[in-house]
């Protein structure tokens, strides 16, 4: 297939590497139209580096034009050159977690007006034409309701331009197989890597069984590349590859092997599965190995 245009639509400078970044390394290596909707600067964010913590929302509250130099650097790293925040730069800001003051701001993402939101982003797809969209479950992932926004803002602008010439040909939800990150979480070198571990991932508020994931992405040969990513986001990641935390300081692999669910559209015919060594899911039960895959 030529011409292949692919829209992410992610919550936060920084969300793009750690859920999607080997996948727009290779589509964007592999001459494919990569473009990223951030849709918020992070204001928010926990700041990771003590030289920086004057940045912080409750001090100097620079840390969301800080990050859009990050977001750049990581853009680089992974070869994408189409990158726009959700109308505009600063336009919603970032809401922080759920029950806290920043939530319940009048400028930030989570009281957002859906259609408007969801008005800018059609703006975009009628400008990409992609055939393919990407965000996050209905849950946000993991609950944050800037995820969870952005899944109903991206959900809202594929429906908007449903049955019109600008139609999305499929909507993906990013995932996290479950059995991945067991696997992971019981070979984390803790005293080798220092970060802290997860000892049992059945708590955390996230994870998809392997009967859920649709599609797996191999792109193996752009790991260094997402790694890369993952360094310019300096404020939010710390890196020890192949390992990386957040500012909670629990270690997590990074693969080169991601997940989807296909949520809307047309399933393409199954691939032949990436190895589990590798963070895959080892035989393929039909799952998909492109995000195009079925479209002409």
């Amino acid at each position: 297939m030529t011409d292949r245009r692919l829209l992410l639509v992610h919550a936060h400078p920084d969300d793009e590497t750690i859920g999607t970044g080997a996948t727009m390394a290779r589509y964007a290596a592999e001459g494919a139209h990569v473009a990223l909707v951030t849709c918020t600067l992070g204001e928010e964010g926990e700041i990771i580096p003590p030289g920086l913590a004057h940045l912080a929302a409750d001090r100097d509250d620079a840390l969301g034009p800080y990050r859009i130099g990050e977001l750049a650097a990581a853009c680089a790293a992974l070869g994408v050159t189409d990158h726009r925040f959700l109308g505009g730069a600063g336009r919603w800001r970032d809401s922080g977690m759920m029950g806290v003051a920043s939530n319940r701001d009048p400028r930030c993402f989570w009281k957002a007006d859906l259609d408007e939101a969801a008005s800018a982003l059609v703006e975009v797809i009628r400008e990409v034409r992609p055939q393919v969209m990407v965000t996050y479950d209905r849950y946000g992932f993991y609950g944050h309701p800037d995820h969870i926004k952005a899944n109903r803002v991206a959900w809202r602008a594929f429906e908007m331009v449903r049955g019109t010439p600008l139609e999305v040909a499929k909507f993906y939800h990013t995932a996290m197989a479950t059995s991945v990150m067991k696997r992971a979480s019981e070979s984390v070198p803790e005293a080798e890597i220092g970060f802290l571990t997860v000892k049992s991932v059945e708590d955390l508020p996230f994870g998809a069984a392997d009967g859920e994931i649709t599609t797996e992405i191999d792109a193996r040969p752009y790991l260094e590349a997402k790694l890369a990513g993952l360094r310019a986001h300096a404020t939010q990641v710390s890196v020890r590859a192949p390992w990386y935390a957040l500012s909670n300081d629990i270690g997590q692999e990074a693969y080169g092997v991601e997940h989807f669910i296909l949520w809307s559209g047309a399933p393409g015919p199954a691939g032949a599965g990436a190895p589990v060594e590798a963070g895959g899911l080892g035989e393929p039960y039909g799952r998909e190995d492109c995000l195009f895959a079925g479209i002409g």
